[in-house]
């Protein structure tokens, strides 16, 4: 599966990039597949993994936020790997022609 999610602190003032850095830590060393831009990170992997790596991420964030909101899409196909790649590299292709 694929999750795309966001998490965003709310009460810590304008600055939340500490605490978001703190969410991408998380994910960035829990050896899934991920990708983090301007929007979202996406982590792909089974079920409970992706999840528990979603909740590790919140539970840093709301360390140091009194508030937290959590933004989330997945795309759940059991047994499909490398979907995290795979999505754009087949636009990218489409695009060339």
């Amino acid at each position: 599966m694929l999750v795309a999610f966001s998490v965003t602190p709310i009460g810590v003032g304008d600055s939340v990039g500490d605490a978001v850095a703190e969410a991408v830590r998380v994910v960035r060393g829990s050896g899934l597949p991920n990708r983090t831009d301007a929007m979202f990170t996406t982590v792909e992997g089974e079920w409970d993994e992706v999840m528990a790596v979603v909740k590790q991420a919140v539970d840093a964030v709301a360390r140091v936020a009194p508030r937290v909101s959590l933004s989330l899409k997945a795309d759940i196909r059991p047994g499909v790997t490398g979907a995290l790649t795979a999505k754009v590299e087949f636009i990218e292709r489409k695009l060339a022609e």
